[in-house]
């Protein structure tokens, strides 16, 4: 019985002292061209737009403003889901040579042009 008790005590005691610890989190992956968000300006919404990159290479949207955004590209592509203002979303890599449009679903009339060579 006593081992029993010594044995749950344990556990407890381990459990909890686990908890406490912090794991490392995974590094924030970073782009290599990262547009901002500047608010309803229409085609001046993002700077810089257009934004030229290279075949391969990631862009990120940093959302300067201080309400959400939602980037969408016009044709099916990506979609960085709601960002909130001081936030930046996850990097897209855009593989595909030509001319990307997109705008912010929430505010239609925000819209931008990715030039990938």
């Amino acid at each position: 019985m006593k081992t029993t008790i010594a044995a749950l005590a344990f556990l407890i005691v381990s459990t909890a002292l686990l908890s406490n610890c912090s794991s490392p989190s995974a590094p924030t992956p970073t782009a290599d061209v990262t547009i901002n968000v500047l608010g309803q300006l229409g085609s001046n919404s993002f700077s810089p737009n257009p934004t030229t990159i290279t075949a391969g290479q990631s862009v990120s949207w940093r959302n300067s403003d201080g309400i959400v955004h939602r980037m969408v590209q016009d044709a099916s592509g990506f979609d960085s889901r709601d960002v909130s203002g001081g936030a930046t979303t996850t990097p897209v890599t855009l593989g595909t040579r030509g001319t990307i449009t997109y705008h912010c679903s929430i505010h239609p009339t925000m819209t931008g042009t990715i030039v990938v060579q």
